[in-house]
């Protein structure tokens, strides 16, 4: 996370007018919001899922980062049950700086075995950057590295990703601005956003002769520069359609993150603390909630194929 401040110390040290856009966000609950970072993902398990996130990271700080995250996806039924649609709006401020991200998502997927499905999808975004300097203080007024005014700009962009889903375990690779779109905001600022890769996995291990299982997963998000890697687990007890869940997870020289929540005929409450492990403390983490909704519309398929969704362990 301390990576999406670069942006901002290198305008304060640097009197440049070409800046270079921060690392997307990451939630803390990848996992409930994975066709975020992978398009494919829209529609593949054959059910609805409606997800909103927020998430307000370095709890303390003045102009602390803030997201909020808002999406759906859902099978298509046309020749045949192969294809998945989603759309998401993003809205994510940190300082001056909000971006505002609208994707349109389309997946087609194909059976793999008597179980699996895999899936290759694309997307179109509309991404929308404003700097406001309102609120902002500076020894030089005049520097020409900040506008004077707020200023904004817009662009169209593309991602695409390959997902394979079984009832028991998941994976998938993805990348997004595949453009490097170029915002021009005004007539001397301009921004960039680079290419971004994610490779997540998770699987979902029932413990023999309990109620317990296991929901292991992977996420990794690089710029082929820079590196972060997250590793989680969460641990879900389920009872007459009742579950409840608690986890941790892991980020190598970033953060420890503890999760609890629970889900109620298909409707689940999540939140997350994001720790992190040097250079802001632990009590100025990263507080996250999650609502989702997931149903199976049964459309076409009459009952068969019924399977578990490990979407929102």
């Amino acid at each position: 996370m301390l990576k999406r401040l670069t942006i901002i110390t290198a305008m304060m040290i640097m009197n440049v007018t070409i800046m270079f856009a921060q690392w997307d966000v990451q939630f803390s609950d990848y996992t409930a919001v994975k066709s975020l970072y992978n398009p494919a993902v829209s529609g593949t398990d054959g059910l609805f899922n409606a997800a909103a996130a927020y998430s307000l990271q370095m709890a303390g700080y003045d102009d602390a980062p803030r997201t909020m995250y808002i999406g759906a996806d859902i099978p298509v039924y046309f020749f045949g049950p192969r294809h998945g649609a989603g759309v998401s709006i993003l809205n994510d401020e940190i300082g001056i700086f909000t971006t505002q991200k609208v994707n349109l998502q389309y997946a087609f997927n194909m059976k793999m075995g008597k179980k699996g499905k895999l899936a290759f999808g694309v997307q179109g975004s509309m991404l929308r950057e404003t700097i406001d300097p309102k609120n902002m203080k500076l020894d030089d007024p005049g520097d020409p590295a900040f506008p004077t005014s707020s200023v904004n700009g817009s662009g169209f962009d593309l991602g695409a990703g390959i997902y394979y889903y079984h009832p028991k375990y998941w994976a998938g690779i993805s990348a997004v601005h595949l453009t490097e779109p170029l915002l021009e905001l005004g007539e001397t600022h301009q921004i960039t956003f680079s290419r971004m890769y994610y490779l997540m996995a998770g699987g979902n291990i029932n413990i023999k002769n309990t109620l317990l299982s296991l929901q292991p997963s992977l996420f990794v998000q690089s710029d082929l520069q820079s590196w972060r890697e997250d590793v989680q687990c969460k641990l879900t007890y389920e009872y007459e359609k009742r579950k409840f869940y608690c986890g941790v997870g892991y980020s190598p020289n970033t953060s420890v993150t503890a999760l609890i929540g629970g889900y109620f005929h298909g409707i689940k409450l999540g939140y997350s603390y994001q720790m992190y492990t040097g250079g802001v403390g632990l009590e100025n983490g990263s507080h996250e909630i999650v609502l989702s909704y997931q149903t199976d519309l049964d459309l076409f398929k009459k009952g068969r194929n019924r399977h578990k969704s490990v979407r929102f362990l």
